[in-house]
């Protein structure tokens, strides 16, 4: 593993202020430059985010020092990019139709792409996969579910495809908590290649406070810390998703987003206008109509915005459409009703 990590990040030595050096509780704080009137605010936040690592860790059932937390999902990306590949040398592989950001962050990074794509019936061919690895691949990214199809992948293919390549994976699994699947977590001190990457943005409803989670074996976790930010998740993000994950009852809240999920696909089937509705492990649907630019026009004009995905591979005239709430998606199946 050792040998995939960029020499100048094995040899860095991250960003480290008095408190991180200090390690104890104090009484007067004059090291960082901070204004000293006393407010919620006027603090830097915990870089080690200690107290937020501790809930996430009673949830997932993980050990703390297996977890890195992300200003969202996409700061993990680029610290995954950034640890394991050289720019203008290094390539990462995606499999198409798949969540754009892996290609995105791969371009700020000036790092080349290379595509497996998924079959027609969005179906991963592992060993095609395989085949396309050489030695400057250094990361492969795997979504499961996957986003748009929602398609979730097989638990054991996963684990015997990670067990045969001597790359990274990068396993995304921001809408695992919709699916009945096992984690890709339960395998992180099995293989030192695996990254598991999840966020409280999905299903822990908390999109706008920007938490991602990662999980590896330790080592990883230590050498991610070092290419952080060191203030990367501000104060109240930390506060508040500490209160909703100790809060709220998530099994209730599953329960009812599968309950509308269900109803939902039902009443999509019924309308004239949907040819086809794919099976879906995350929380939306990949749907099939005949024009998906015009359906799609519509109902902005309604006041309804979906995910036109008609430009992805094998997602010609599809629509994806996130399951709301009950009324929501009353309103979005009488406006379909009405489409001709």
């Amino acid at each position: 593993m050792k040998t995939l990590i960029r020499k100048n990040i094995l040899e860095l030595k991250p960003y480290s202020s008095a408190r991180d050096e200090f390690k104890e509780a104090a009484s007067v704080y004059l090291d960082a430059n901070e204004f000293p009137v006393p407010s919620d605010f006027n603090r830097y936040p915990d870089s080690h985010h200690s107290l937020l690592k501790n809930a996430i860790s009673k949830i997932k059932n993980v050990s703390e020092k297996n977890i890195l937390i992300g200003n969202g999902s996409d700061e993990v990306i680029d610290i995954v990019l950034r640890t394991f590949c050289e720019p203008g040398i290094d390539n990462i592989i995606i499999t198409p139709p798949t969540y754009g950001m892996y290609e995105v962050a791969a371009a700020i990074n000036d790092i080349e792409v290379k595509r497996c794509d998924l079959e027609p019936n969005f179906e991963l061919d592992f060993e095609k996969l395989k085949n396309q690895i050489d030695a400057n691949t250094k990361v492969v990214f795997l979504c499961s579910p996957n986003n748009p199809t929602g398609k979730l992948l097989d638990f054991d293919a996963i684990c015997d495809f990670v067990s045969q390549v001597s790359c990274m994976v990068l396993v995304d699994e921001a809408y695992i908590d919709f699916s009945d699947s096992r984690s890709m977590i339960t395998k992180i001190d099995e293989f030192d290649n695996l990254i598991v990457s999840q966020t409280l943005s999905k299903f822990y409803g908390m999109a706008g406070l920007r938490v991602g989670l990662c999980f590896a074996n330790s080592f990883l976790i230590e050498i991610f810390h070092k290419v952080k930010p060191p203030y990367n998740i501000n104060i109240l993000s930390q506060k508040i998703a500490i209160e909703e994950l100790n809060s709220k009852d998530w099994g209730s809240s599953l329960r009812q987003i599968l309950k509308d999920k269900q109803n939902l696909k039902a009443a999509l089937l019924q309308q004239n206008c949907i040819l086809q509705v794919f099976e879906s492990d995350a929380n939306f649907y990949l749907v099939k109509v005949a024009n998906a630019n015009n359906l799609y026009q519509y109902l902005i004009k309604k006041g309804i915005v979906v995910r036109n995905r008609s430009n992805q591979l094998h997602c010609e005239n599809c629509l994806r459409i996130t399951v709301g709430t009950a009324q929501e998606n009353i309103e979005l199946i009488n406006a379909l009703s009405e489409f001709v």
